[in-house]
């Protein structure tokens, strides 16, 4: 099931290493369709997506459908984020957590 709307991009083991190095800042929430955590924690990656879509980059990465990035970085939770500057991991996030959680550890990797 694709999950790309306007403001979030859905991503898979082959694309993902591009999309994480050719933005600034990205975000990339790992998920899966039976994990009612994920489905909880969606709206608000859609409305931070929509406030932050000209300082980061959002997208969705099903770990059923992709092995390699869930191997890669040992994927034993989800919902997990995972956020990258210059295509390097700087933090991550695992739980459906609150919105502003989210929004200070964005807020503290974002430039001045």
């Amino acid at each position: 099931m694709a999950e790309t709307t306007q403001f979030v991009k859905e991503v898979n083991d082959a694309g993902f290493d591009e999309a994480v190095k050719s933005n600034r800042v990205a975000l990339v929430d790992c998920w899966a369709p039976w994990c009612g955590p994920c489905r909880i924690l969606a709206p608000t990656i859609e409305a931070l997506a929509k406030d932050y879509g000209d300082k980061v980059k959002f997208f969705k990465l099903n770990t059923d459908e992709n092995p390699r990035v869930t191997t890669q970085f040992r994927i034993r939770s989800i919902p997990t984020l995972f956020i990258f500057v210059d295509g390097k991991l700087a933090d991550t996030i695992i739980g459906a957590v609150p919105r502003q959680y989210i929004e200070g550890k964005l807020k503290a990797l974002l430039p001045q």
